[in-house]
């Protein structure tokens, strides 16, 4: 991108600014894949609401079809879509963090790039962690987010390290994943189905917390979670809010997707379980609340495709996630499993 037109852009966000009464200086800014974000320092007695209110005038001058005002700190934070968006790409993102970290840290997935440049990680093991829900619209990401998620991990654990639980009602979110030797039973689809694996789930929890066993860790997978809560009624949720409130003791974690981010769907016993939040844009302020657990985010204003925000320990951490395509999914997850084609039928779960 041309410093000459990042120059012009900020020269117009000066102009808006003055031109409203609210003075302010371009004082630098990054280029993500996705955005232009420029830092404003308002001139002493401009208020913050004033500025806010300004982004349809801004957006209008700039040319673009919206403009997201964040404060941080003294500085006003001023993001606009690039005109030329640039996907980041699973492999080399992930050969980069190898070649960075050559002991790739257990139970750890990749999501993507952060707004600073750096690859973003989560650790399913953190005290921080233990689940996590990803919530966005149609078009905002949040089942590309799953599979790159699920990609890193088992390319980094063989069988007997992580085991995987998939429950897809639509049949294609995770279709790729389900001859790989991670996964633990056959793929869930219908709700009768899926309510099974959860007993099962819950059983080995209650066994497992007995006993004093907790590896192989066990990733319950769930695509378009508000749907499963919704049809499979008050059971689904009393499992479900049992796995969230104890399953890490066991070793067992929760990856659930959905697009209905409402308390009134979800409850907020189970989401209150879910320490990690991957939030991609969504409808209103209210299901950005809801979906982050916390207010203030912008999630409803975000540019969708990958574009989310993490809120993980109180800490709001903006990304653009990693993206594999289909056509390179599956020859991946065939290498991944190859090593183990003669191994035998993983079984039961100690």
């Amino acid at each position: 991108m041309k410093r000459r037109w990042l120059e012009a852009q900020a020269d117009l966000v000066e102009q808006v600014l003055w031109q409203h009464r609210s003075p302010g200086r371009v004082t630098g800014g990054r280029v993500t894949p996705t955005a232009i974000l420029f830092q404003v320092v308002p001139a002493p007695g401009v208020r913050w609401s004033r500025l806010k209110g300004l982004a349809e005038e801004l957006a209008l001058a700039l040319g673009v079809p919206g403009v997201r005002i964040q404060r941080e700190g003294p500085v006003v934070q001023l993001e606009i879509p690039r005109p030329d968006p640039q996907v980041v790409r699973f492999l080399p993102l992930m050969e980069q963090v190898r070649r960075a970290m050559p002991r790739y840290p257990p139970y750890t997935a990749l999501l993507g790039l952060a707004t600073d440049g750096a690859p973003l990680l989560i650790r399913l093991t953190s005290p921080q962690v233990a689940h996590i829900l990803i919530a966005g619209t149609t078009g905002s990401g949040k089942t590309s987010l799953a599979r790159t998620m699920l990609v890193s991990l088992v390319m980094a654990h063989r069988p007997g390290q992580l085991m995987l639980i998939l429950i897809d009602p639509k049949g294609t979110a995770f279709a790729a994943f389900r001859e790989l030797p991670h996964v633990w039973t056959s793929a869930a689809g219908e709700t009768p189905e899926a309510t099974a694996r959860l007993e099962e789930a819950v059983r080995l929890m209650e066994r497992r917390s007995r006993e004093g066993i907790f590896t192989p860790r066990l990733l319950i997978v769930i695509d378009e979670l508000g749907d499963l809560v919704q049809q499979g009624g008050r059971e689904v949720g009393e499992l479900l809010t049992r796995l969230a409130q104890r399953g890490r003791e066991a070793g067992i974690h929760l990856l659930a997707c959905t697009q209905k981010p409402t308390a009134a769907l979800l409850g907020g016993r189970l989401t209150a379980n879910f320490p990690a939040r991957l939030v991609g844009r969504v409808v209103s302020a209210e299901d950005a609340r809801v979906a982050a657990g916390i207010g203030g985010t912008g999630a409803e204003r975000l540019q969708g495709k990958g574009d989310f925000i993490a809120v993980v320990g109180g800490t709001l951490t903006r990304f653009q996630a990693a993206y594999i395509a289909p056509e390179e999914l599956r020859p991946l997850l065939r290498q991944i499993a190859r090593p183990f084609s003669n191994d035998p039928p993983s079984g039961g779960l100690p």
